[in-house]
C-alpha cells in the first residue's frame, strides 16, 4: 500500500513539474506590468481568505492558534506584498554608464512547506515565485495537505483569472518523502526553496540542484543590564507565545545578567511565565525529547497547559510559557534544544561577556546561523554582541519572532530566512524575489587591455575637421559697419594678422634695459609685444599661446567668447 502512494506521488510530482514547465516558457515573456497585475490578484485573493485559511491550518496540524496564523497570512499577503510589489524583476533591473543588469526567472521553482507555518509559507513563496516570473510546484508536509492545497487554489484561481498561465501554480495532493525527492531532483526544477527539518534541508541540499535551504532556530535571547526589564520580558513572552512558538525564530532560551535576575524573574511570573521546581523539569524532559534525545513532536504547537498535562505536572491557570532554569548547554541538558512551544530556558550569567559565550553556545546547538536577539540600552552592547554571535540576523529590543522576519524590524519581510555557511546554508539573507532570478550583465570596457589596438582604434576615427581660417580683414570690416551704424568711432589702430614676439633680449641684459629697449618686459609665462590689439579671435589665442606670447588688450579691444575663455584659462591677455 504505501509503495503504490509513493508512486502515486512520484507520478504527479513528474506531472505538475512538466506541466509548470510549460506554463512558465509563457509566464517569462510576461511585462513587469503584467507580472505585477497577477501577484497583486493573489495577494489580494490570499488576504481576503486569511482567517480561513488559517483556521484550516490550526484544525488540521493542531499547533498553534487560528488567530495568530491568520496573523502569519496577513503577514504574507500583506507587508510581504507591499514589500515585494515595487521591485523590477523583469528586464533591465539597474544600470550604470558601465554595466546594465538584467533579470532573468529561474525556471520552475520547488516549494518545499512545512506543518509549523504551513499557508503563510505556502503564500509567501507562490508570491515571490510568480512576482520572479518562475513557476511553482509545492510539496505540503503530510500532516497539511489539505490547507496547503487550498491556499494554493484560492491564489491560483485568483492568478489566472488576472491572466496567469494554467499549470504555472502546481501543489501535491499526495505527498510522500519519495514524491518530493522526484520533485526535487526532476530535471526540469531549476530552484528548490526547502523549509523544514535538517533532514528535508540536506535532502534539497544534495539533490544536485541549486537550493535554498532553511534549518532549524535555536534562538537565544539576552537580557543585558541596562535593558528595560518590563519592556524586555513581554517583548520575550510575546515572540514565544505566538502561535505557541512555531516560529523558527522564536525565542528558546533568556540569559540574563546576574545584577538584574531577581528583578528579571519578578517580571515574567507578572507577565504570565511559571518557573519549574528540578523535578517538574525531569518530568516535562521525558516528554519533551524522545530516546534518542530529538524533538517530541507531539509537543510542538502546543500550549503551556497542554505540555504540563503531558508531562504529568500542575502550573497555575493562565500561564502563557514554561521556564526551566538550567546550568549548561548540549545533550546532558535536553531542554536547551529548539523546542517549538512556550517553553522557555533560562540562564544567569555575570557578564556581557558571559552572556555572549552562553548565547554562542545555545545557537551551536542546532541554531546555527540563524538568529539571536538582546534586550539593551547599550549600542555598544547590542553592536559587541551582534558581532559575537554566529547568526544571520541579530534582533534588539523587539520580539525574535516577529523582528528576524521583518514584522517589527527593517530586515527584508520573509517566512524563509537563510542560516548562511553557518547552517550550511548557501546564503544568510532573508529570503526575497532577488534570490529567484538570474541577473545578467552587460559589461563595457573601462580599462583597455591592449593599448595599442586602442590607439590603432583612435588613429582609426574619422580626423577632426579643421577650423575654417578667419578672414581678419572681412571680420573688421564687419566690426566697423557694426559700430557706424551706432555711430561709434573705433579708434584708428595697427591691426596685425598675429603678435610678432620683441627682439630677443641680448645675454646678461638686464630687465630693466630690456624694457627700455622693447617696451613692457616679457611675462614668466612667454614674450609680449606691448601691442593693444581691437579684435582677438580663438585662433590668436592659440597662435600667442604656442609663441609663448602675451596678448595686450583694452577696454574696446572686441573679444570673440571662445578666444576669452580660452585665453583667460591660459592666461593669456594682458593690460598695457
Amino acid at each position: 500500500m504505501s509503495s503504490d502512494k509513493d508512486l502515486q506521488s512520484i507520478e504527479q510530482a513528474r506531472q505538475l513539474v512538466e506541466q509548470a514547465y510549460g506554463a512558465q516558457k509563457s509566464l517569462a515573456s510576461f511585462s513587469q506590468e503584467k507580472v505585477d497585475e497577477i501577484v497583486g490578484a493573489m495577494a489580494r485573493a490570499a488576504l481576503a481568505d486569511a482567517y480561513r485559511l488559517g483556521e484550516m491550518a490550526h484544525l488540521e496540524t493542531g499547533y498553534g492558534s487560528a488567530a495568530d496564523k491568520a496573523t502569519k497570512n496577513r503577514f504574507s499577503a500583506e507587508q510581504i506584498y507591499n514589500f515585494i510589489k515595487p521591485m523590477r524583476t523583469v528586464g533591465v533591473v539597474r544600470q550604470t554608464d558601465s554595466i546594465i543588469e538584467v533579470a532573468s526567472p529561474r525556471g520552475v521553482v520547488a516549494a518545499i512547506i512545512p506543518s509549523t507555518n504551513p499557508t503563510s509559507t505556502a503564500i509567501f513563496k507562490i508570491l515571490i515565485a510568480i512576482k520572479a516570473r518562475d513557476a511553482v510546484v509545492l510539496s505540503p508536509h503530510p500532516s497539511a495537505t489539505n490547507c496547503i492545497n487550498e491556499t494554493a487554489r484560492v491564489m491560483r484561481e485568483a492568478g489566472e483569472a488576472a491572466g496567469l498561465p494554467a499549470g504555472a501554480i502546481g501543489c501535491m495532493t499526495i505527498a510522500t518523502i519519495e514524491g518530493t525527492q522526484e520533485l526535487m531532483k526532476h530535471k526540469r526544477t531549476a530552484l528548490i526553496l526547502a523549509t523544514g527539518g535538517i533532514g528535508l534541508v540536506r535532502a534539497a541540499y544534495s539533490s544536485g540542484k541549486p537550493a535554498f535551504g532553511v534549518g532549524p532556530g535555536n534562538v537565544p535571547a539576552m537580557i543585558e543590564r541596562s535593558a528595560k526589564v518590563t519592556k524586555a520580558v513581554r517583548d520575550i513572552l510575546t515572540g514565544k507565545c505566538f502561535d505557541n512558538g512555531t516560529i523558527c525564530s522564536s525565542e528558546q532560551a533568556v540569559v540574563v545578567e546576574r545584577v538584574i535576575d531577581s528583578q528579571v524573574r519578578e517580571r515574567f511570573e507578572a507577565e504570565g511565565a511559571h518557573f519549574l521546581s528540578k523535578e517538574q523539569q525531569d518530568a516535562l524532559t521525558r516528554v519533551v525529547a524522545t530516546a534518542t534525545n530529538t524533538l517530541n513532536p507531539k509537543i510542538v504547537g502546543k500550549s503551556a497547559k497542554a505540555i504540563a498535562e503531558m508531562a504529568g505536572i500542575t502550573i497555575p491557570d493562565g500561564t502563557r510559557a514554561i521556564m526551566c532554569e538550567l546550568a549548561g548547554v548540549g545533550r546532558d541538558y535536553p531542554l536547551s534544544m529548539e523546542k517549538l512551544s512556550p517553553i522557555l530556558a533560562y540562564y544567569v550569567v555575570d557578564s556581557l561577556e558571559e552572556g555572549c559565550e552562553r548565547c554562542a553556545q545555545i545557537l551551536r546547538y542546532g541554531g546555527m546561523g540563524h538568529t539571536a536577539s538582546i534586550h539593551t540600552e547599550s549600542r555598544d552592547a547590542a553592536r559587541e554582541y551582534g558581532i559575537r554571535m554566529p547568526a544571520s540576523r541579530v534582533v534588539v529590543n523587539s520580539p525574535s519572532t516577529h523582528g528576524a522576519i521583518g514584522f517589527t524590524t527593517d530586515l527584508e519581510p520573509s517566512m524563509t530566512l537563510g542560516c548562511g555557511s553557518w547552517g550550511g546554508n548557501v546564503t544568510s539573507d532573508n529570503i526575497t524575489p532577488r534570490h529567484l532570478v538570474d541577473i545578467k550583465r552587460i559589461a563595457f570596457e573601462t580599462r583597455p587591455m591592449n593599448q595599442a589596438a586602442a590607439a590603432e582604434q583612435a588613429a582609426a576615427r574619422p580626423a577632426a575637421r579643421p577650423a575654417p581660417a578667419v578672414d581678419r580683414a572681412e571680420i573688421a570690416a564687419m566690426v566697423d559697419r557694426f559700430l557706424s551704424e551706432r555711430h561709434i568711432h573705433r579708434p584708428a589702430q595697427p591691426a596685425s594678422p598675429l603678435p610678432h614676439p620683441p627682439p630677443a633680449a641680448a645675454p646678461f641684459e638686464s630687465p630693466k634695459e630690456a624694457s627700455a629697449q622693447h617696451g613692457p618686459a616679457p611675462s614668466t609665462n612667454g614674450a609680449s609685444n606691448g601691442r593693444v590689439y581691437d579684435f582677438v579671435c580663438e585662433e590668436d589665442v592659440k597662435r600667442a599661446i604656442a609663441a609663448r606670447e602675451k596678448i595686450y588688450i583694452n577696454s574696446k579691444t572686441i573679444i570673440t567668447p571662445a578666444a576669452r575663455e580660452l585665453a583667460e584659462e591660459r592666461d593669456v591677455f594682458a593690460r598695457p
